[in-house]
């Protein structure tokens, strides 16, 4: 075993102690992994609880989801290492992913709360706005469908009624992130307890996307969905919403009309 694999181990240990700590997961619930050299995969095996592995109970698998040795017998992967893989496979610098069960998170999913809204300067430059998806069947390749074509454009997702996957350049990275995701998420429950939740204005948060740009945080299509979400404008102007798009159109073929009955 070389020193980055045994690093790593120690790493992805460490994560499930405070994903355990601080009640990010129960039981033997969530998942964590870090990407090795040659398209191999270090991962926490189905059915242990994060609290409380040790290095020797973590699995190796390829980009298909095929164990690896050393791999201990009897330990195999979880269902829900399919949407680690399809991070993997879509993205090359994802070096890290988390998938949690933050319970305030999970609550605003269940009752409706979006987290795309900038509301937190803090995670519009970290995360961006955070998607969430259908509901899909925890512990089924449910979830790699759901989050496909957002991981490439989002470094954290939330699962409707399920957890959150959260990814980054390392695998502490991808645990900060849940971090932030699930403090956010505290912090707009809150607020919406004590009144009306204000969004912050456009112009203000032109200025985090350009701190996130400054420190390497933006992804593709960053432009488009903070136009989207929170009302920024890019190059290609105003977002439009179906409801609106089609009101727009239906407006200009009416004035057009109008014209040609006037010739």
């Amino acid at each position: 075993m070389n020193q980055n694999e045994s690093s790593l181990r120690d790493d992805i240990v460490r994560v499930g102690k405070l994903m355990h700590q601080f009640e990010f997961v129960d039981g033997s619930a969530g998942n964590i992994s870090a990407r090795l050299e040659g398209d191999r995969i270090l991962a926490t095996p189905s059915g242990l609880a994060k609290g409380f592995l040790t290095p020797e109970h973590l699995i190796i698998v390829d980009l298909n989801g095929k164990v690896l040795p050393p791999t201990a017998p009897g330990l195999k992967p979880t269902s829900e290492l399919l949407m680690h893989l399809e991070a993997y496979k879509q993205r090359a610098d994802v070096m890290g992913v988390v998938h949690a069960h933050p319970i305030t998170a999970v609550a605003l999913t269940i009752v409706g709360v979006p987290l795309t809204d900038c509301i937190i300067p803090e995670s519009v430059v970290i995360l961006g706005p955070i998607p969430t998806t259908p509901y899909a069947n925890p512990a089924s390749a449910e979830n790699q469908a759901a989050i496909s074509d957002l991981i490439k454009y989002h470094d954290g997702i939330m699962l409707a009624y399920h957890g959150s996957l959260t990814v980054g350049a390392s695998v502490w990275e991808a645990y900060m992130k849940l971090e932030t995701l699930e403090h956010t998420a505290k912090i707009i429950a809150q607020a919406r307890m004590l009144g009306k939740v204000s969004p912050l204005p456009s112009h203000q948060v032109e200025k985090l996307i350009d701190a996130r740009n400054k420190l390497g945080l933006n992804l593709p299509k960053d432009d488009e969905l903070f136009c989207k979400y929170c009302n920024t404008t890019h190059a290609r102007g105003k977002y439009m919403g179906e409801d609106e798009l089609v009101q727009t159109i239906a407006e200009i073929v009416a004035r057009d009309l109008t014209g040609l009955k006037d010739l």
